[in-house]
């Protein structure tokens, strides 16, 4: 029988990447000479990956791209935020132990994020995170993204899971879609960037930090 698995989304989830987002957010839009974001606008921006987000973000600040203006800003921002890694991205309170308390239960662990695959892979392991993993996947790993079904499915894949065996761990409205699309109970945690209280979007279980994120919890969501 496969092991349990845990995916996690990345930003807002795992780690908590706002300041160097924000940074290279505000490094992008500076070429247009737009004023900058704050940690308040990031709720609007984050979970659909790069793309998403500076076009979101230019669109918040009244000058929407046009075509063919993307493609130059993406390259703008992947330069800036990959050469700061992990700059001051750090783990969120309690995951390193919570990882180690599964882990040592038999837990399997992967991660699911609208990220760049290119870009998580080098901050995982800027934190020393990367080998904790069996399985990474970014909005640029398949032809899909969360929250359609085959972003996870495929993510359980890759890890050796079974789907009947996994849980999803996320912070917004895109995890905890997915999780229902592919039909895997999700877990939730409030102190990532959802735009609304975790509580509205319809995750399995909310739990308030991760030292509540136990063995005994996931066995029973899969059971």
């Amino acid at each position: 029988m496969p092991p349990v698995l845990a995916v996690f989304d990345l930003d807002g989830t795992l780690i908590d990447t706002h300041p160097d987002l924000i940074d290279s957010l505000n490094y992008t839009i500076a070429a247009r000479s737009l004023e900058p974001l704050i940690y308040s606008d990031l709720t609007h921006l984050v979970g659909s990956g790069a793309r998403a987000m500076i076009e979101r973000a230019f669109t918040l600040r009244g000058q929407p791209l046009g075509d063919g203006e993307i493609e130059p800003m993406i390259d703008r921002f992947v330069e800036h935020y990959r050469a700061g890694m992990p700059g001051k991205s750090k783990p969120y309170p309690g995951l390193v132990p919570a990882l180690d308390r599964l882990q040592a239960a038999g837990l399997r662990f992967a991660v699911c994020t609208n990220k760049m695959e290119g870009l998580a892979r080098p901050l995982l392991e800027a934190l020393g995170l990367l080998d904790r993993f069996s399985a990474i996947t970014g909005g640029d790993t398949f032809a899909v993204r969360k929250p359609d079904a085959e972003h996870l499915l495929g993510t359980i894949r890759l890890a050796g899971g079974d789907p009947a065996r996994t849980v999803m761990i996320g912070d917004s409205l895109n995890d905890f879609k997915v999780a229902a699309n592919a039909n895997v109970p999700s877990i939730a945690v409030p102190f990532g960037y959802s735009e609304v209280p975790v509580e509205t979007l319809n995750p399995t279980v909310v739990i308030d930090n991760f030292d509540a994120l136990t063995a005994e919890l996931i066995d029973r969501l899969v059971a």
